[in-house]
């Protein structure tokens, strides 16, 4: 057996899928169709804004009839049929594609369709190899690769709304995560930032509650279909980010930017300007209609929650600095973390 990697342009792929050189095996292939709407959408994007995808796998050989070179797909499917369609007209791009929404491929202004033809695949053709070949090479590739976490295990199920909303939330402020450094590039790696935002949502819609894979699992089935309320959820973890970019920067380099402590300082954000589901009654703060009252008094008042929790300090802020230590995803310590940033935010312990 032997394998080489190829770069090839989608022209090229194309071609051969329409021609027949290049042809589906189903004996390695799931069924076609198996992506929705959301995911073809965000796939075609991906392209178009020239971001790589995983390489494909093609199995080489003479078809003895032609005698002319055969390739079957091996692994990929799904994007070479997902790419043909969408030049075909077959789908349009959805919210995902941001300002190219609603477009067929006939629709999209000639930069973006040369842009398509012109994009680089990486293929790796396996040649002088049988079946049995490629399926050991197959499971000895897959002997080295760590086991799939929780969030790389929804990631990898679902392929719906509520997914397609959480990659386009990263896209946008995913980057805060990492320059904030909230998470380290290795979380980002394993899609624990995905389960950040996700855990985020689930604060919307259930309050302050533990979290746990079972119930982020169910988030993600839920709204898989349909996000009904996509609106809400949006607007709200979006402006919390939105106004922590844009006024609360003084935080930076802090406890207060600890993933679990971050993660409270959102939905303090999210609960003084919105009100989240039971949290005025656990906490008894009342929802203000403002994320904070001033800028400046809210990273004061943060820095010195944040500067009691690194020094452990047992004073003035001991209930909340023993809620920020014991860290984690527990409800009541979340409860008592957001209940003094709610506060914090109003500016309540600047000097």
């Amino acid at each position: 057996m032997k394998v080489e990697e190829g770069k090839y342009s989608l022209a090229e792929l194309v071609d051969w899928f329409r021609s027949r050189v290049l042809v589906v095996n189903s004996e390695y292939q799931r069924g076609g169709g198996l992506w929705p709407s959301a995911a073809k959408s965000y796939f075609i994007d991906t392209i178009i804004r020239d971001f790589p995808f995983p390489k494909l796998y093609f199995h080489e050989y003479v078809d003895k009839a032609t005698k002319k070179p055969r390739r079957e797909i091996v692994d990929g499917q799904q994007r070479i049929t997902t790419i043909v369609e969408f030049i075909d007209g077959k789908f349009p791009l959805g919210r995902n594609a941001r300002e190219y929404e609603g477009m067929r491929y006939d629709d999209l202004p000639e930069a973006a369709q040369d842009s398509i033809w012109a994009y680089t695949v990486s293929v790796d053709v396996i040649r002088n190899a049988d079946r049995a070949e490629i399926l050991q090479m197959f499971r000895r590739m897959n002997a080295f690769t760590l086991p799939l976490n929780e969030a790389e295990k929804r990631h990898s199920e679902f392929f719906g709304e509520f997914k397609d909303w959480v990659n386009e939330t990263l896209d946008q402020f995913g980057s805060v995560l990492i320059d904030w450094k909230v998470l380290t590039s290795r979380q980002i790696v394993r899609m624990v930032d995905a389960e950040f935002i996700a855990d985020l949502a689930l604060a919307i819609e259930e309050g302050v509650t533990s979290t746990s894979p079972a119930k982020l699992r169910s988030l993600y089935k839920d709204n898989d279909s349909q996000f009904a309320r996509f609106g809400d959820v949006n607007e709200q973890i979006c402006g919390a980010f939105q106004v922590t970019l844009e006024h609360l920067s003084g935080i930076q380099d802090t406890y207060a930017t600890k993933s679990h402590v971050f993660h409270s300082l959102l939905c303090a954000l999210i609960h003084n300007k919105f009100s989240l589901p039971g949290v005025e009654a656990v906490t008894g703060i009342e929802p203000l209609g403002e994320y904070f009252i001033d800028a400046q008094r809210a990273i004061e008042s943060i820095r010195r929650l944040a500067a009691a929790h690194e020094e452990k300090d047992a004073g003035e802020f001991a209930e909340y600095v023993r809620a920020a230590s014991e860290g984690g995803n527990r409800g009541p310590q979340r409860a008592i973390r957001i209940k003094w940033l709610c506060r914090a935010l109003r500016g309540e312990f600047a000097q």
